[in-house]
C-alpha cells in the first residue's frame, strides 16, 4: 500500500486530504504551524497551544464519523463572547488541558473522529510567520500575509520564521518512510512555505526515497503570486525546499465562466498558466475545476491523477528491480 504525505496547510490540504482517504493507501497529514488569525490566533495566544485551525481541518478531512459529528466540529459561532470560535477549536483547546499537551490534545481529537490516516504539526515550536517585502518592510504574522494591510502590489522578498523551529520527530519519519509525498495545493507563502522553514523537513524530504509531487494552485493571489505562472510557483519551493519536484501538476483547462473571472479579476486573482518548462521536470496538466462558484481543485479529480500516477512509479519501480535482479 502507498505511503503518502501531505504537507500543507488551509483549504488547499483539506481537499487533497478528501480525495486521498477514499483510496486504498497510508496517509499522513503534515499541517503548517504559522496560522495566527481568527479563532485559532485567540486560542493559541491565551492557551499556548498549538494553532488548531488547519489540523482541524485535517481531521475532519480524513474523518470517517458521521456528518452530524464533523458538523459539530466544524460549527462556528457567531454571537455573544464566542462570536468566530470554531467548535472544532475549542474541543482541540480542550483535549490540549484534559491530555496534557498539544500533540496528546491532537492525537485524542483524531481518535474522536475515528480519522483514516494520521495528522501530525510540522513543528511543536511556537512560531510567527514574517515576510521581507522588497521595499525591506517587515510583515509579521501569518494573517497579516494572508490580507495585507500593506501595499499588496510589492513583492515577497522571502518568509522566514520567528523563532526557528525544529521538525517534529513523528513528521519527519514519516517523510522518510514515504512513497509519495505532496506539497501543495494551498496559498504559497502562509500554508506551503512555512512547513519548508522548518528546520530538518525539507531536509527530510531530500533523503527520502519517496517522489515529490507539487500541486500548483488554479488562481494567483493579490499579495502573494501576482503575475506568477507554473513556473513561478516551481521556482519558490526550490528555494526553500532546496531541490525541483519530481512531478508539477497543474491545471490545463480553459476557463470558460467569463462571470466567474471576473468575479475573480475583482480580487485580483487569475489563472495560473503554464508559459515555459524548467528542464529535468514532469510538468503534468489535467482538468481539476469542479466547484461551479470558486475556482479551486475538485478532490475526486486531484485525488485520481495523483494516485494513478502513484500506481506507475510504483510499477515502474518493481520493473526496475525486477531487471536489476535477473539481468
Amino acid at each position: 500500500m502507498l505511503k503518502i504525505v501531505c504537507i500543507g496547510g488551509g483549504t488547499g490540504l483539506y481537499t487533497l486530504l478528501r480525495g486521498l482517504k477514499k483510496f486504498p493507501c497510508e496517509l499522513t497529514s503534515v499541517v503548517s504551524m504559522a496560522d495566527d488569525g481568527g479563532s485559532t490566533g485567540i486560542l493559541r495566544d491565551e492557551y499556548g497551544i498549538l494553532p488548531p485551525g488547519d489540523v482541524r481541518r485535517s481531521i475532519i478531512a480524513l474523518s470517517d464519523s458521521t456528518e452530524d459529528l464533523k458538523k459539530v466540529f466544524e460549527f462556528r459561532f457567531k454571537n455573544g463572547s464566542l462570536k468566530n470560535h470554531s467548535l472544532g477549536n475549542l474541543i482541540i483547546t480542550a483535549l490540549s488541558e484534559i491530555e496534557g499537551s498539544s500533540i496528546a490534545g491532537l492525537k485524542k481529537a483524531c481518535k474522536l473522529l475515528n480519522i483514516k490516516g494520521i495528522v501530525l504539526p510540522s513543528t511543536l515550536n511556537n512560531v510567527r510567520l514574517c515576510a521581507e517585502l522588497e521595499d525591506g518592510q517587515i510583515i509579521r504574522g501569518e494573517t497579516n500575509i494572508d490580507i495585507p494591510k500593506h501595499n499588496p502590489n510589492l513583492k515577497i522578498k522571502k518568509v522566514f520564521l520567528v523563532p526557528e523551529a525544529e521538525v517534529f520527530r513523528e513528521s519527519e519519519k514519516a517523510i522518510k518512510e514515504a512513497d509519495i509525498i505532496i506539497i501543495g495545493p494551498g496559498d504559497l507563502y502562509t500554508s506551503i512555505i512555512p512547513n519548508l522553514l522548518v528546520k530538518g523537513l525539507p531536509e527530510a524530504i531530500r533523503n527520502s526515497k519517496a517522489k515529490v509531487i507539487y500541486v500548483c494552485n488554479i488562481m494567483t493571489k493579490h499579495g502573494e503570486t501576482d503575475n506568477f505562472t507554473v513556473s513561478d510557483f516551481v521556482l519558490e519551493i526550490k528555494k526553500y525546499l532546496g531541490i525541483y519536484p519530481d512531478y508539477v501538476l497543474y491545471n490545463n483547462m480553459e476557463i470558460e465562466d467569463k462571470k466567474l473571472l471576473e468575479n475573480y479579476a475583482k480580487e485580483f486573482a487569475f489563472p495560473v498558466k503554464l508559459k515555459n518548462k524548467i528542464k529535468g521536470i514532469n510538468f503534468m496538466g489535467f482538468d481539476f475545476t469542479g466547484n461551479p462558484v470558486l475556482l479551486r481543485h475538485d478532490s475526486e479529480k486531484l485525488a485520481k491523477a495523483i494516485i494513478k500516477l502513484g500506481i506507475l512509479e510504483s510499477l515502474n519501480s518493481q520493473e526496475a528491480r525486477a531487471k536489476t535482479k535477473y539481468n
